[in-house]
């Protein structure tokens, strides 16, 4: 009689009759077992969901709205179309586009079942993982994506793509399919499908696109963000990669001959971005400044704008959006003659004003028209600043005195002389010396500064008070005296650190989004970050007050009696742009009064605290009013010349006369007329 110990148990786990680690390791056909389970409950599970998704209707885009955006007093500013998309029937499609791109997207697309077993799997661990969810998905499957679900990129919505295409595949002929996902599919520039594409890049029909512009067109469907070859070098050489890469493969999987594609060498440029005509004066450039923060903060694309239903408020005033277009346009009129003056041609301008307070753009200037002229001037990162750089370097060297009071120069005050030979024979820059240099557009001492107080401090601090590191120029010796080329945007929001006690808050241009109704996470408000002790960037606001001073008395007239602190270029730098940068000033050295000598020095204010309070010294004691106000924005105002398609800035010599000294009493005019109009 056999005992319990021989009776084989139904799952023989932890094997019988093995010792050891062998004991514990699952046989092949507990491993076959465990693997068939596996694959017969997905199967079941598959089944299940194939059974209960159901294809939803088509047409998920025909009932989408316009993105509107609004000025920030609540008007509506624009409202940018809804969908740009005309159907057509695949008879309409040259067979060398679609073969472009089927190559280019998916080569077995007329023998697959719909699906990507491999490519879903991809996606999901990337999702999972955080990764690029892009990729990994049939043509079919973009076209389920595409007419029946969001763009949501989610384990639950990758799934239902899944099943509906297999759904799709089985239901409709991958003739439909195709036609479905030509038409329904992204392209850029505004356009959805394969017609509005054409148009929207050549300017013709979508059955004139010959096998070369086809190829072109296909590559967009990789991401027009991308490999749109007219928004920016870096794209036009993805784009003609990718163009060949497409007409190769056409080659490759049979569809194009060796002889055809040789045919096929020059690229098919297309045509030049356009914009809306609704779009027209400045209102293209405030979209499109709008639209980077959206970007940048939410993580949206082009794409996603796209498709509308977007209510996007912005920070942008109208009265003074029109006020700053006029003080060009007027400027513009008096003083530029391209008819008179050969140096007078391709002159552009560029402005832009933001609130010290907060950071907020509340106006610019980009061009003349963005329906015409393409390039944001104010947001443009290629004109050199010049001496409007230099207070960031008066601002490192007061700063360093704070943050090292040990190591600073010591004997530093405003009222020291310019030089001092003691000190001068070890080479050594004064407060002084840099304040005279700045009202007298002198360069050495900056470049001296650079040398003691080093260029990564003078950098750094750049930086932090909102100019962009990439914007930045190498860090040599004449670093500076400004070879750097921030925006017109950046140089204002840097310059509100002087007149905001030090604080610095990022510029932003959208205080609110929605999408259908709710709120789209991500957009964020800056926060403000002293940058720069109060009392230091009430120095530096005191020293551009009398550069502003001057520049505005040299105007004659109401100029000279508006209060501003202001950074400019100067003839001697002998630069290709001319720049003026006026600020609400934060305050002014108080002198005491009473009995005894001695003066007293107003701590920095916040901008719209009212007032101040200054001792003196000895017994005399100084009283005074602040006269910042947070509302008062700074204004950059940016003046070069670039023939359209050139890459180097033209000179600026005899721009808008000889008596213009390199166009650089231009820009404070323009600044004048701003504050001057009604």
């Amino acid at each position: 009689m056999k005992g319990t110990k021989g009776r084989r148990r139904f799952i023989d786990y932890p094997r019988q009759g093995r010792e050891g680690l062998r004991r514990w390791l699952p046989s092949w056909r507990q491993w076959l077992s465990a693997v068939a389970l596996g694959v017969g409950s997905l199967v079941g599970l598959l089944a299940i969901v194939y059974a209960k998704v159901d294809i939803p209707s088509e047409n998920a885009l025909a009932g989408q709205e316009a993105t509107v955006y609004y000025w920030a007093d609540g008007s509506q500013m624009v409202s940018v179309g809804a969908v740009n998309r005309q159907n057509i029937t695949l008879d309409k499609v040259p067979d060398s586009v679609e073969n472009s791109v089927i190559s280019a997207e998916n080569a077995t697309f007329y023998s697959d079942p719909g699906v990507s077993l491999r490519g879903i799997g991809r996606a999901l661990v990337t999702m999972v993982s955080g990764g690029d969810t892009q990729g990994g998905s049939t043509i079919t499957q973009q076209f389920v994506k595409n007419t029946y679900l969001s763009q949501d990129q989610t384990v639950t919505r990758k799934v239902k793509e899944f099943v509906i295409a297999l759904k799709v595949n089985n239901q409709k002929s991958k003739r439909e399919i195709l036609r479905g996902y030509l038409n329904t599919s992204w392209f850029g520039r505004g356009s959805y499908g394969i017609q509005a594409a054409a148009h929207a890049y050549y300017g013709i029909d979508a059955q004139k696109l010959n096998p070369s512009q086809g190829a072109m067109l296909a590559a967009l469907l990789k991401g027009s963000e991308q490999y749109d070859p007219g928004l920016s070098k870096a794209n036009h050489a993805r784009a003609v990669a990718r163009w060949k890469w497409i007409l190769d493969r056409q080659v490759d999987t049979g569809k194009m001959s060796a002889q055809e594609r040789a045919k096929y060498r020059t690229f098919p440029e297309p045509r030049a971005l356009s914009k809306p005509t609704s779009q027209a004066g400045q209102t293209g450039y405030l979209v499109d400044v709008a639209n980077k923060f959206i970007k940048a903060d939410t993580g949206l694309t082009d794409k996603d704008l796209a498709r509308g239903g977007y209510r996007i408020h912005t920070t942008f005033d109208k009265k003074r959006t029109r006020r700053l277009e006029k003080a060009v346009t007027d400027v513009r009129r008096d003083t530029i003659d391209p008819k008179q003056r050969a140096a007078d041609k391709f002159v552009e301008f560029g402005a832009a004003s933001v609130r010290p307070k907060d950071g907020a753009i509340v106006a610019l200037y980009g061009g003349a028209d963005a329906t015409k002229h393409f390039s944001n001037n104010a947001d443009t990162t290629a004109v050199p600043v010049g001496s409007a750089f230099k207070p960031f370097v008066l601002a490192a060297a007061l700063q360093q005195q704070v943050d090292e009071p040990a190591a600073a120069w010591d004997g530093l005050s405003s009222e020291a002389p310019e030089t001092d030979p003691s000190r001068a024979a070890a080479g050594k820059t004064r407060f002084g010396d840099l304040r005279g240099a700045l009202l007298k557009g002198k360069s050495p001492p900056f470049v001296q500064a650079g040398k003691e107080i080093g260029l990564e401090r003078i950098r750094d601090l750049a930086v932090a008070s909102g100019l962009r590191k990439e914007s930045l120029a190498r860090l040599e010796q004449t670093f500076p005296l400004g070879t750097s080329a921030p925006s017109a945007v950046r140089m204002a929001s840097a310059y509100t650190t002087f007149a905001n006690g030090g604080l610095h808050t990022d510029p932003y241009a959208v205080s609110a989004l929605t999408h259908d109704g709710r709120p789209v996470p991500g957009l964020r408000r800056p926060e403000s970050h002293q940058v720069l002790d109060a009392g230091v960037a009430q120095q530096v606001s005191g020293a551009l007050e009398g550069r502003g001073r001057q520049a505005l008395e040299a105007q004659g007239g109401k100029a000279a009696q508006q209060p501003v602190a202001a950074g400019l270029t100067e003839p001697g730098d002998r630069m290709k742009s001319a720049w003026f940068i006026g600020s609400p000033p934060a305050g002014v050295p108080d002198l005491g009064t009473g009995p005894g000598t001695g003066g007293g020095f107003r701590p920095g204010r916040l901008p719209g605290d009212g007032n101040g309070n200054g001792n003196g010294n000895g017994n005399g004691n100084g009283n005074g009013n602040g006269n910042g106000n947070g509302n008062e924005p700074t204004t950059a105002v940016t003046m070069f010349r670039n023939k359209p398609g050139a890459p180097e800035l033209l000179p600026m010599q005899d721009v808008g006369g000889a008596k213009t000294g390199l166009g650089t009493t231009i820009p404070p005019k323009i600044w004048s007329a701003y504050q001057q109009a009604p």
